[in-house]
């Protein structure tokens, strides 16, 4: 076959071309620092990319759901807190009501004081994260009280009210933010109802006023528990409550450690290795130039160079 002179610079246009292709390559693959600027670069690297992607934006988002979490749990302990601060005070005020040498003047200034604590839970258990009450259940638009007495609002359902708010953590794997505090609310507030309907009873012994401190309190007919009853109960509460901010911690844990990983592997999969892309930016560099060498020497010379 005859190879003409139109071949030959063909040929070597067309290598030009293909070596200049290669050297835009990795520049572009240096100046971005990634090995795939675009999916026809390679598709496999750019498929598992976008795999990788998708695993940290659902990681930030689980660590949004954690912030969230921290919030509900830390507003509720810190409510069950003051709320364990409040009871405490009101056992001071009931030892020093059964006192059978109080007067009635005297018993009516501690039951002052004993209603203001009442008002100062019944707040309590109106907390609020953000615009969200958090002892409602899933009802979180409604407060437990209004104007010092339980909320009489018909869509406050009890099934609602025991509802959990759950948020997802984890892939699969959700957890209970708010704690219900509808039936514990309301024994405490029962309770202190009792203490100030006995406070207000100018015939009650030292003895029965006593009696409040026990575990179970005999009100008329029917039976509330006492203030030991409550305390235990606050502190179960915030056991359970510290128990699971204890696990949203160590989710916390997980998803640090797991958007490291997910990080390391996507920068494995697509990140530029500098030392080997610019030996082999230097070693097309070096081709081109041959080529550039080589073809300047296989065409032939025109009629202008034989004049000169």
């Amino acid at each position: 076959m005859r190879v003409t002179q139109s071949m030959l610079s063909s040929n070597m246009l067309r290598n030009l071309n293909v070596s200049y292709g290669k050297m835009s390559k990795y520049q572009e693959q240096l100046q971005s620092g990634k090995l795939v600027n675009r999916p026809s670069d390679d598709p496999v690297i750019a498929v598992k990319g976008m795999g990788y992607r998708v695993e940290l934006d659902k990681n930030a988002q689980f660590q949004r759901n954690i912030r969230e979490a921290h919030t509900w749990l830390d507003s509720t302990d810190e409510s069950l807190g003051q709320v364990g601060e409040s009871l405490k005070r009101v056992k001071e005020l009931i030892v020093q009501a059964a006192n059978d040498t109080n007067t009635s003047e005297d018993r009516q200034k501690i039951n002052a004081e004993i209603s203001q604590i009442k008002n100062q839970i019944q707040d309590i258990a109106n907390s609020k994260v953000g615009e969200n009450y958090i002892f409602t259940g899933t009802h979180t638009n409604q407060p437990l009280y209004k104007d010092g007495a339980p909320n009489p609002d018909a869509t406050l359902t009890a099934k609602g009210l025991g509802e959990k708010i759950e948020i997802n953590v984890f892939d699969g794997i959700k957890m209970q933010i708010n704690t219900s505090g509808s039936d514990y609310f309301k024994e405490v507030d029962d309770f202190m109802t009792h203490v100030e309907k006995i406070l207000n009873d100018p015939t009650m012994t030292g003895d029965k006023i006593g009696d409040a401190l026990g575990a179970e309190i005999t009100d008329g007919t029917s039976k509330i528990p006492g203030l030991d009853a409550i305390t235990e109960k606050t502190l179960t509460l915030r056991a359970d409550v510290g128990a699971r901010q204890n696990r949203i911690e160590l989710m916390e844990n997980r998803l640090s450690l797991q958007e490291v990983n997910v990080t390391k592997q996507m920068s494995q999969n697509e990140d530029t290795d500098y030392a080997k892309t610019i030996t082999e930016m230097i070693t097309t560099e070096s081709i081109h130039q041959a080529s550039l060498s080589v073809g300047a020497k296989i065409i032939q010379q025109t009629l202008v160079d034989f004049i000169r």
